[in-house]
């Protein structure tokens, strides 16, 4: 992550937070940032932003940054407070290894879904690359698997919650042309069922495979409509 993204990151994950709140409580966003990017209205994410006459069309391969984790506020604590054993309370450790795989699933997700677009997944940059700079915040898991002698088994309906909050940017001018908010409960079921790293990994997989399309699917319209416009 180059000096680009580290000089505002603290700044973003605070906007995130704020926005994020507002996506979860369906309250009023503002129609524009101080980056001049707009608030497109849909249903599918809770908030996009783009900037206007921007396209996806000129980009066939992405650079994807590293994934910012951060757990909803006061999580760990909140969580060892109900915990009546130590060996099943969440160590620093333990934060560190969830915030790795969650990491480490999102890069493997869309690289898995943008390259069968057949969209290249690249470390370079160049005029048909598009730079992602995702941050995962506010994640909460309702049962992480982590107890080493309790055999107990914890059944829930939803694994969890988090937010993704998404920026996109153009390789080469480092202009950001699109923000992207959205905040998504973890594999919310009809049907409790025994939560386990299994079972919580199949609910994270499902949302960043939701996300990973979405992105997938803009970017196959955008170039569908240059293709059209340009066989006029």
């Amino acid at each position: 992550m180059n000096n680009l993204f580290l000089k505002s990151l603290f700044a973003v994950v605070l906007l995130a937070l704020f926005s994020a709140s507002a996506v979860a409580k369906k309250a009023a966003l503002p129609e524009t940032t101080k980056d001049g990017l707009h608030l497109k209205h849909q249903d599918k994410l809770g908030a996009v932003y783009t900037l206007p006459g921007a396209s996806l069309s000129a980009y066939e391969r992405i650079k994807l940054v590293d994934v910012y984790v951060a757990f909803e506020k006061n999580y760990q604590r909140d969580y060892n407070r109900d915990e009546m054993g130590i060996a099943n309370r969440l160590t620093d450790d333990d934060m560190k290894k969830i915030k790795e795989k969650v990491a480490s699933e999102f890069k493997r997700v869309f690289t898995k879904e943008l390259e069968k677009g057949g969209y290249k997944v690249v470390d370079e940059t160049g005029k048909d690359v598009m730079i992602l700079r995702p941050a995962i915040i506010n994640l909460q898991i309702t049962a992480p698997e982590i107890a080493k002698m309790n055999m107990s088994r914890t059944i829930v309906r939803s694994s969890g919650s988090l937010t993704l909050y998404m920026e996109l940017y153009d390789s080469v001018t480092s202009q950001k042309f699109a923000e992207v908010i959205d905040a998504e409960e973890l594999g919310n079921d009809a049907f409790a069922h025994v939560a386990n790293q299994g079972t919580n990994l199949m609910a994270l997989d499902e949302t960043l495979e939701k996300w990973a399309r979405l992105l997938r699917k803009r970017l196959d319209e955008a170039h569908k409509a240059t293709v059209k416009t340009d066989g006029k």
